[in-house]
């Protein structure tokens, strides 16, 4: 008797289409497990696990405070910042060996160093990134300077028309990679993808402002 064939392989459209269309599970607060908005509502950073925490509003308050969460869980900051007085170009970028159109660094307080990462169909990958190459090309810039640990990033972009970089809090880089997880088909993204990345940086342009001499170290 001939065996059964192999059951196919989902394509990408389906488990797209899972993953949009299921019924989703309401957001919860990480820490004391109460309803949150499903956008819009703060996070939280936990160190030790290295992960996002959904937070409530009066969890996030209490984290705020001084000495709360030991260290280990920080809230994530909300703004987003500009440098035009240090303008990133390519010769930056090339020097900085990016393999990709966008990625994000941010400071690793356990490691006490900087992490290189960048969107891809398997989500966050690491760069490797050598410390002298980051202060030659980003560590004296005021945006460097500005830079919480774990809790906000500085996200580059090269295009076409140039290259641009951004501090943002460090959610909006994971959500980026959400995205592109979702989105990424073929070996160059696919347009949706693309379509998605201009969207979301056309966002950042527009929430960002211009760093000014009140957030200078």
């Amino acid at each position: 008797m001939s065996a059964a064939p192999a059951p196919a392989a989902p394509d990408g459209r389906g488990l797209r289409r899972f993953l949009t269309e299921r019924p989703a599970l309401p957001e919860r607060c990480g820490l004391c497990a109460a309803p949150v908005a499903d956008t819009g509502h703060r996070h939280l950073v936990d160190t030790e696990q290295r992960s996002l925490v959904c937070a409530c509003p009066s969890c996030f308050l209490l984290m705020e405070r001084p000495g709360t969460g030991a260290g280990r869980i920080r809230p994530v900051p909300t703004r987003c910042l500009t440098d035009p007085g240090h303008p990133f170009d390519d010769r930056a970028w090339d020097t900085l060996r990016i393999p990709v159109g966008v990625a994000f660094f941010f400071r690793n307080a356990a490691l006490d160093r900087f992490v290189a990462l960048y969107p891809s169909p398997a989500g966050a990958t690491e760069s490797e990134l050598d410390p002298q190459t980051w202060t030659a090309v980003l560590g004296e810039s005021v945006l460097a300077g500005l830079l919480e640990p774990d809790v906000e990033a500085l996200l580059l972009r090269r295009t076409d028309d140039g290259c641009a970089c951004f501090l943002v809090p460090i959610d909006l880089c994971y959500e980026l990679v959400g995205r592109m997880r979702l989105l990424w088909q073929g070996f160059d993204g696919g347009a949706e993808a693309r379509a998605a990345l201009d969207t979301f940086f056309a966002h950042i342009e527009d929430r960002a402002r211009p760093v000014g001499t009140e957030d200078r170290p």
